[in-house]
């Protein structure tokens, strides 16, 4: 499927990024790996966005559409003292590659860039349109935000998420949100609980209005999801006071369709039936808001509200993508990823056709001892190139 130099350079290129610690907002080590890479494979244009993200692009000799591979760069953090290997060492043992990032998802990006680095030998150049190549940061914080830029830079036909789907073709994904409640007392000393008004016993009666809230369920995508994820007290730790603040946080599991309005409407509901049956409740809700620092100095910030998609199997590009894999010896099937991706904007925001593709296997991201096997990351180029080749009819 592929000879031994191409081989070689996949895993060469892989190992070099994952020798790289880059926790979100520290990607720099790899964006200078990847740029090195693309510079000397023959790109036409290699750039680096505000955020820091890089993207390589590769024309073909004559126009057409824009297919961009969008991976993350940047991983979780490692405790290294649960690891068995170094987690930055990209030691080879068994037919395996072992270290972070390697599923999740280093392993994808250079499979992504040695595929385009293929497509850009003059022999091969013979496509009409463009291949992106996206190294994208802060993934793992703000699934999809980066992914704004890459995609208002580029103006993408096509996305492919290279995220891992043991080579299976993804035609959706469930969204995220995170829900903010919060709650208002009145602080007195403990000795003395009935002088104040504990924001924790009102967040008690509000949390258990909304764990009886009932998600949607669709085809394909299942059931929505609300998982409370942390509560906290203020001030805390309390010291013989009573709570005057309770904040809790819900991790949301979106469908498609739903919306920042049909999500927190709801609770606001619940929230003013409480309030006529107790003046002294005070509650509200949002989303989360976050920002966090990039290795350009610049600074990332979002509202945590990353939409579902879905694509049918009978779409025209879903058919040309899986012929084109089939005819290059693969055998994909079709189903969709359990948890969220920068296709989040692409698809669900941006309404760019988009599906995933990614060596290796979901379950190993952010687990101790993380690999990805190279017979996964070899068929990924091959993949990669066919998939190329299919949008663009090279």
């Amino acid at each position: 499927m592929l000879n031994e130099q191409v081989k070689k350079s996949v895993v060469d290129l892989c190992a070099a990024v994952i020798r790289q610690p880059s926790v979100s907002g520290e990607e720099a080590g790899v964006v200078s790996e990847l740029k090195a890479f693309m510079e000397s494979s023959g790109f036409d244009s290699v750039t680096v966005d505000r955020y820091g993200s890089i993207i390589g692009c590769v024309k073909g000799n004559r126009p057409g559409p824009r297919i961009l591979f969008d991976g993350h760069i940047d991983t979780v953090p490692v405790d290294a003292a649960r690891w068995t290997r170094d987690p930055f060492g990209a030691q080879i043992e068994n037919g395996r590659m072992y270290g972070r990032g390697t599923s999740d998802m280093k392993g994808a990006v250079a499979a992504m860039a040695v595929a385009a680095a293929e497509m850009a030998k003059p022999e091969n150049r013979d496509f009409a349109g463009e291949i992106y190549v996206a190294g994208v940061v802060h993934e793992e914080c703000f699934e999809g935000v980066a992914a704004r830029e890459i995609s208002s830079a580029v103006k993408p036909d096509y996305v492919v998420i290279g995220e891992a789907s043991q080579l299976n073709l993804k035609i959706a994904q469930r969204g995220r949100a995170e829900i903010v409640l919060q709650t208002e007392g009145k602080p007195a000393h403990s000795a003395s609980p009935d002088e104040g008004i504990n924001a924790v016993h009102k967040m008690m009666k509000l949390v258990a209005c909304v764990e009886a809230l009932t998600p949607p369920e669709q085809e394909v995508l299942g059931k929505g999801t609300n998982a409370l994820t942390d509560i906290k007290s203020s001030p805390y730790p309390g010291a013989s006071v009573v709570p005057s603040g309770c904040r809790v946080t819900y991790d949301r599991r979106l469908l498609v369709g739903e919306t920042k309005e049909s999500i927190l409407q709801p609770i606001r509901d619940i929230i003013a039936r409480l309030q006529a049956e107790d003046s002294a409740f005070k509650a509200t809700v949002g989303l989360a808001e976050d920002q966090a620092p990039c290795h350009t100095g610049e600074t990332i910030r979002a509202e945590r509200f990353f939409p579902a998609w879905r694509y049918e199997e009978s779409e025209e590009f879903v058919r040309q993508v899986l012929g084109g894999l089939r005819a290059a010896g693969l055998d994909p099937q079709i189903d969709h990823y359990a948890f969220c991706t920068n296709g989040s904007h692409y698809a669900g925001e941006a309404g760019i056709r988009t599906f995933g593709f990614g060596p290796s296997l979901e379950t190993l991201a952010h687990t101790d001892d993380e690999y990805i096997e190279l017979d996964q990351l070899y068929k990924a180029v091959a993949g990669y190139m066919a998939i190329s080749r299919a949008l663009l009819q090279a």
